[in-house]
């Protein structure tokens, strides 16, 4: 837990120097909200020893923050740190025992509630970030899709490059401007041998491949794999949440599955769903199946052939 929440530094970082000082604000209240209530629930009402020692809350916290937009109000990190730690890892049971990603959960709960509030982006501008106001850039294109145009003029007229994406550039949750923050993260954590790479490599596989098919249909319709795999939430989705031990599957080759299922669902969501965005809902559902990914597919034990 603690090489996680080392690896996500630079994204948090990037995120409050990016969007100000309101980005920190929403990263404190997330933080004392998730770690305050896994403290009085496990202490007042489950009668047992706090488990904030483990850092899970921790985690659980800056995942939340991180998925938030930087300028939501301050009590939308308060109602997402409930729901993550007091139904979707608590009411479980506690760590080891949850079924589907805390931080997950709680911001598909939130993105339903408050739509409003999950839905307002702002430009990363710096320490006046609240200033300016801007489209994601799978909103955008969503948008202009649904008024007749093309993938191809919508970008050209919004001078939008995938690449920016790495930079800080476009507009998005506190965890979806700067990709080479989250790569960096990524690196932490093989060197680190706290993540295997098939879950995350096979993530980003289907969704190249998926959106490489789609875009060689039709072009002017789907965007391609570039695109797909910089902007939204892939990276951070990929790397730090679908890689979670508890809620993905134990074996190798289950993970690849479990990988693809989510890359599949997510580019589902994103060329024929409501929603532009895909991943969070990806993840939930491939969680339901974990179990039974598991009881298909099991790990080598060690010594047998």
């Amino acid at each position: 837990m603690a090489d996680v929440c080392i690896a996500l530094i630079p994204a948090v970082i990037v995120s409050v120097l990016f969007y100000g000082w309101h980005s920190l604000l929403i990263f404190a209240v997330s933080c004392l909200s998730c770690c305050g209530i896994e403290c009085v629930v496990t202490t007042y009402l489950l009668k047992k020893k706090s488990t904030c020692g483990d850092l899970s809350a921790l985690v659980t916290a800056i995942l939340l923050a991180l998925n938030l937009p930087p300028s939501c109000p301050w009590w939308i990190a308060i109602i997402g740190a409930v729901v993550a730690i007091g139904i979707g890892k608590l009411s479980f049971g506690g760590l080891g025992q949850n079924l589907f990603n805390p931080a997950i959960l709680a911001r598909v709960f939130l993105l339903v509630s408050f739509p409003v509030q999950m839905t307002n982006w702002t430009s990363p501008k710096g320490f006046i970030a609240d200033a300016f106001t801007g489209a994601t850039p799978l909103g955008m294109i969503n948008e202009g899709i649904m008024n007749g145009e093309s993938v191809s003029q919508i970008l050209s007229k919004s001078s939008f490059s995938p690449v920016l994406s790495l930079f800080a550039e476009v507009g998005g949750s506190a965890g979806e401007i700067a990709d080479v923050a989250l790569l960096i993260g990524f690196i932490y954590l093989l060197c680190r041998r706290v993540i295997k790479p098939y879950i995350t490599l096979s993530i980003w596989a289907s969704v190249a491949l998926f959106s490489f098919i789609f875009n060689m249909i039709n072009p002017d319709l789907y965007t391609g794999p570039l695109f797909n795999l910089l902007t939204g939430g892939v990276l951070l989705g990929s790397i730090f949440m679908a890689t979670d031990y508890v809620t993905s599957p134990m074996s190798n080759l289950g993970g690849v599955i479990f990988g693809l299922g989510i890359g599949i669902i997510t580019m589902l969501i994103r060329y024929f769903g409501a929603y532009p965005e895909g991943v969070s809902f990806a993840i939930l559902i491939m969680n339901a199946f974990v179990p039974l990914i598991n009881s298909a597919f099991k790990q080598r034990k060690y010594g047998r052939k």
